[in-house]
C-alpha cells in the first residue's frame, strides 16, 4: 500500500511539473507573438530590426523550455509520447519544423554571407510566430476534446484517420484554443515590445494593436472555456481504470478543486489587469502581470485536464484507450530518480531570471541598432 501511494504521489508530482513547464512555455511564446507582427507593426526596417532583436534576445529561453517540456513529458509519461508522436505526427512535425526555421533565421538573418536575403528569414520568423502558437494550442485542446487513436494490448498505437493529428484543426473547440493561444502570445509580445524598446512611435502603434489582439484572445478563450465547461469530459474510474463520458466533468473538476479554481481566476484577472494598466494608465510593465497570469491560467487548465480522475489524453475513437497519469507514466524507479533531479529546477529558474535581468538592463534603442555589434 505504501508503494502504491508513493507511486501515485510521484505520478501526480510529475503532472504538476509538466503543467508548470507547459505554462512557462506559453508565457515565453511572447517571442513568437512578437515575430508574428514583424510585417504589420513596424513602420520601417529599423523598427523591424528593433522588434526582431527584442525577441531574438529571448528566443533561446523559449526554445530551451520547449525542449525541457518535451524531455520531461517523454521521461515521465512515455506512453503519451509514444501515442501522440507516434500517431499525430503530422501536427508535431509541423510544430517542430516551425521552431527549426526560427533557429535558422536568428542564426543567419544578419550574417554577411546570407545569400537568401533578410526577407526570407523574416518570413521564417513570421511562420514560426503564427503557426507555432496556433498548432500548440490546437494540440493542447485535444487534452479536453480527444484524439482519434486506439491502443492494442501491446500499447501499439493505431490512428483512425489518414491525417494523423491534422484532423484536430477542423474541430471548432480545438481551433478556438489555438487562436486563443496565438492572440495571447501576440498580446504578450506587444506588451514586451512596450516594455523593452525605447521608441515612442513603436510604443504607440503597439498600444493600438494591443486592443484588437487582447479582445480577440478573450473572445476565443472564453468561447473555448464555456464549451469545455458545458460539454462532457473523460472520467476515469479509480478502481477499474475504465474511462466513461461524464457530463460537465471539467466544470466539476473546477468545483471539486477550489485551489485550482482560485489559481485560474487569479491568472485571468492578472492578464486583464496587465492589459488594462497598459491601455488606460500608460504603464510599460503590463507584461509582468499578463506573464504571471498566463502561467497561472495555463497551469490550472493542465491540472484540470489530468487530476480528479480525468484522462489527460483521451481517445475520441476508442474511449478505453485514453491515457491517464496512472496508466501512461514511467516506472516507480524512474519517477523517483527524476524527482531528485527535478530539485535543481529552482536553481535553473534562478539562473534564467538572472540572465533575463542582465539582458534587459538596457532598453533597445535606434542608436544601439545602428552601432557595430551583434544584431539579429
Amino acid at each position: 500500500m505504501t508503494t502504491l501511494i508513493s507511486y501515485l504521489f510521484l505520478q501526480q508530482y510529475w503532472w504538476i511539473i509538466i503543467s508548470f513547464l507547459a505554462s512557462l512555455l506559453v508565457f515565453l511564446m511572447f517571442v513568437q507573438g512578437g515575430q508574428s507582427m514583424i510585417f504589420s507593426l513596424p513602420g520601417n526596417d529599423l523598427q523591424k530590426t528593433m522588434i526582431i532583436n527584442a525577441m531574438g534576445r529571448k528566443w533561446e529561453f523559449t526554445f530551451t523550455t520547449l525542449v525541457t517540456f518535451g524531455g520531461a513529458f517523454f521521461a515521465s509519461f512515455p506512453l503519451f509520447y509514444a501515442t501522440s508522436f507516434g500517431g499525430a505526427y503530422w501536427v508535431w512535425m509541423a510544430i517542430l519544423f516551425s521552431f527549426i526555421i526560427q533557429a535558422i533565421a536568428y542564426e543567419y538573418r544578419s550574417k554577411p554571407a546570407n545569400v537568401l536575403g533578410k526577407k526570407t528569414f523574416d518570413i521564417f520568423l513570421f511562420l514560426n510566430g503564427s503557426l507555432g502558437p496556433l498548432l500548440i494550442g490546437i494540440a493542447v485542446a485535444t487534452f479536453f476534446t480527444g484524439s482519434m487513436f486506439s491502443l492494442n494490448y501491446m500499447n501499439q498505437v493505431e490512428w483512425a484517420t489518414p491525417w494523423h493529428g491534422l484532423e484536430a484543426i477542423i474541430d471548432g473547440r480545438n481551433l478556438a484554443l489555438g487562436l486563443a493561444v496565438l492572440f495571447l502570445t501576440r498580446t504578450n509580445g506587444l506588451l514586451y515590445i512596450i516594455n523593452s524598446i525605447e521608441d515612442e512611435d513603436l510604443i504607440r502603434k503597439s498600444g493600438k494593436k494591443l486592443i484588437m489582439n487582447s479582445i480577440s484572445f478573450l473572445v476565443f478563450f472564453l468561447f473555448f472555456i464555456i464549451l469545455i465547461l458545458l460539454s462532457s469530459g473523460f472520467a476515469v474510474n479509480q478502481q477499474t481504470g475504465s474511462v466513461t463520458l461524464e457530463k460537465y466533468k471539467y466544470l466539476y473538476n473546477f468545483i471539486q478543486m477550489p485551489v485550482v479554481s482560485i489559481l485560474f481566476l487569479a491568472g485571468v484577472i492578472s492578464i486583464l489587469y496587465g492589459i488594462g494598466t497598459t491601455l488606460f494608465k500608460g504603464s510599460r510593465k503590463g507584461i509582468w502581470f499578463t506573464g504571471q497570469g498566463t502561467v497561472l491560467a495555463v497551469f490550472s487548465l493542465f491540472l484540470v485536464s489530468g487530476f480528479n480522475g480525468t484522462a489527460f489524453y483521451p481517445s475520441a475513437y476508442d474511449i478505453n484507450s485514453s491515457l491517464t497519469i496512472r496508466n501512461a507514466s514511467s516506472s516507480l524507479f524512474t519517477l523517483k530518480t527524476m524527482m531528485y533531479i527535478s530539485f535543481i529546477i529552482p536553481l535553473v529558474a534562478g539562473y534564467i531570471w538572472y540572465a533575463w535581468k542582465a539582458i534587459n538592463k538596457k532598453k533597445i534603442t535606434e542608436e544601439e541598432m545602428k552601432e557595430e555589434g551583434h544584431v539579429y
